[in-house]
């Protein structure tokens, strides 16, 4: 496995820097819903997401992406008031007891507004700004960063056949755009995280394809994102249910670190903590 250079990025958060590239950072995902498809309804209760983020933080992550609205294939939308409903007392009880920076997983403005006023730090955007015309504003006028991932379709077309002519001139393309899109409504570049979309719109080959050969995204010259823990393809090669699928996580990330993933979004902290750090020393072992 060949290592790939990897370019130092800082983000400017409410009070505090992002430093991202000199190690590896650990995004411990938080699914405050009740149909996710690894943890969902796991986690949907407010007491148990309290006690989930307060794992997560212990294990060390470096950021705390909290979501209210599932993204699996085939999923529904759920309502604003929902998603508030779902995030915002967890975002105000974790802002009480910890300063770790928060991502809002969500494609809505306004639950992103009410989001970042009860103490979240980041958002994150899997329709790329698409979904809601208004969120580009909201960010130019926070100036917060954003997290623009690429997907084919919509959560609940995108693994209808998904299918490209030639796949990383299409993914690239779509961030390069979107990135372009953000910053001609104001959004400052130096904000903006890149995220190929594991699973969003591809199929098994893609998804390896775009994990093994993650470097090419460093010519969009931004932060790069890997989320592909516990996902369906795993699922696929390894034959083991969403529980089960550690393992491949942990392989996938190696493989992400060696790369240059800046960040990797993981369910379990602790275990992929372990991936991230042996692989920096890997990456960065000199004789």
């Amino acid at each position: 496995m060949s290592v790939s250079p990897r370019k130092a990025y800082t983000l400017q958060l409410k009070s505090s820097k992002l430093e991202l590239g000199r190690r590896t950072l650990i995004m411990g995902i938080l699914n405050v819903t009740p149909d996710s498809f690894t943890d969902g309804g796991v986690f949907f209760k407010f007491e148990a997401a309290v006690t989930q983020a307060q794992k997560i933080i212990s294990e060390g992550a470096d950021i705390l992406d909290i979501g209210g609205e599932s993204t699996r294939p085939f999923s529904e939308p759920v309502s604003i008031d929902q998603e508030l409903q779902r995030v915002l007392p967890v975002i105000e009880a974790v802002r009480k007891v910890s300063d770790i920076p928060i991502s809002i997983d969500t494609t809505k403005v306004e639950v992103a507004r009410r989001a970042l006023e009860a103490g979240a730090d980041i958002i994150n955007d899997v329709s790329a700004l698409r979904f809601d015309n208004r969120m580009s504003d909201l960010i130019a006028a926070t100036g917060v960063p954003v997290i623009l991932m690429h997907m084919q379709g919509k959560p609940g077309t995108m693994q209808k056949n998904p299918t490209y002519a030639s796949l990383f001139s299409e993914v690239i393309a779509f961030l390069q755009e979107r990135v372009g899109f953000a910053i001609h409504n104001g959004v400052a570049r130096e904000q903006i995280i890149v995220d190929p979309g594991i699973g969003f719109g591809k199929s098994i080959t893609h998804n390896l394809l775009l994990i093994r050969d993650l470097d090419l995204l460093q010519c969009l010259d931004r932060p790069i994102l890997l989320g592909a823990s516990r996902k369906r393809f795993m699922g696929s090669i390894l034959d083991r249910p969403e529980q089960e699928r550690e393992i491949g996580t942990a392989v996938v990330n190696s493989f992400g670190v060696a790369a240059g993933a800046h960040i990797i979004r993981v369910h379990d902290v602790a275990t992929n903590k372990q991936v991230a750090l042996l692989g920096d020393a890997l990456r960065n072992a000199v004789q």
